[in-house]
């Protein structure tokens, strides 16, 4: 089951991190920069480590006047972050203009967001940066500006792209009390069951060991496996996938000697004695996955890109544009991801 990281852990996390945390803006008409204001003025509070904004200084501003929170801004260069962390809001500059009103979207803002991420990701390949932290964006904002990809985690991924190869990037989502990815994510259901395959299950699975070791320091990962039909298919008298795709999967993780059971009844995974045998749920699509978390955890639930060459954490949130600027936005999962990506980036620097 994952752990949360106590008080004093977190504090020796956030001193052990080599780097500062790359935070994007995010959509700047959502609750990116109401949190981003909160979550710095919480710092010493949740021992957080070092981070900065990439984007627009005077939004951070304007919107820190608009909430009448006392945030000074620093304008400064991604190695000026960590020493300016305790006494002001780092803010990189990108050179671009972020002028969407809160709760009022327009596709003025589209290329600071856009260049928001691009240069969160040069930041850490440059090592000026010890992993990427994504505030919520609005993708039909981007879509009409011309963002071309499905969001986040595709761009990422294209980012990530080296000498052709193109890295396979997995959605694992985080919290205290369970830890889920899901093999197909945002796909209409009937193309989840025609997307799942058997070589899609054992890859995913993989990277989910992979990353679990490096980035949580697990030596040996526990990972149930789910099966999508109810009751996992009952030996083949609810449908035949179980039988068919996700049982051959397993088997074959096994035999790698990877820790990997089921499949297992979607139904009976995540009650508190289930979740204690595992480290990790693989589910098959998207709300057998998120369901479950958001039920135990919505307020803590980090979402968490692996498979890419740097860490990539985020609120497991939308823009919330109802309540942008009003004071209302709750900072919880947005500090929840800046100490997960702290603490994953000091256990890789560990390994």
């Amino acid at each position: 089951m994952p752990q949360e990281i106590a008080a004093d852990t977190a504090k020796e996390t956030a001193k052990a991190l080599p780097k500062p945390l790359a935070l994007t803006l995010g959509e700047p008409a959502g609750i990116g920069p109401d949190i981003t204001l909160q979550a710095w003025q919480r710092r010493d509070a949740f021992a957080l480590p070092a981070f900065y904004l990439l984007g627009d200084p005077a939004l951070l501003a304007a919107r820190a006047g608009l909430l009448g929170l006392d945030v000074p801004i620093a304008e400064v260069q991604p190695e000026q972050a960590a020493s300016r962390f305790a006494d002001a809001l780092p803010v990189a500059p990108t050179g671009d203009r972020a002028t969407a009103l809160p709760g009022r979207p327009d596709a003025s803002s589209a290329k600071c967001v856009i260049a928001s991420i691009r240069q969160a990701v040069a930041d850490v390949s440059a090592g000026r940066a010890s992993a990427v932290v994504t505030n919520p964006l609005a993708k039909s904002v981007l879509y009409r500006a011309g963002f071309r990809h499905p969001g986040h985690t595709e761009f990422l991924a294209e980012l990530a792209t080296r000498e052709g190869q193109v890295p396979q990037p997995v959605m694992m989502l985080w919290s205290p009390v369970l830890a889920v990815v899901p093999v197909t994510i945002h796909v209409p259901l009937r193309e989840a069951i025609e997307q799942l395959s058997s070589p899609l299950i054992t890859s995913t699975a993989r990277i989910v060991a992979s990353s679990l070791r490096r980035h949580f320091g697990l030596a040996r990962p526990r990972i149930a496996v789910s099966g999508l039909n109810p009751h996992a298919g009952e030996y083949g008298t609810i449908g035949t996938e179980d039988d068919h795709i996700i049982a051959p999967a397993i088997a074959t993780l096994r035999n790698e000697g990877l820790d990997v059971r089921g499949p297992l009844p979607a139904d009976t995974m995540f009650h508190a004695a289930a979740r204690a045998s595992y480290d990790c749920a693989l589910c098959m699509y998207h709300d057998q996955a998120l369901i479950p978390i958001k039920t135990l955890a919505f307020d803590e639930g980090v979402n968490v890109t692996l498979g890419l060459p740097f860490i990539r954490t985020s609120p497991d949130h939308g823009t919330a544009f109802d309540i942008a600027g009003s004071g209302r936005a709750d900072p919880g999962s947005l500090i929840a991801a800046l100490k997960l990506a702290a603490r994953m980036a000091a256990s890789s620097s560990n390994t």
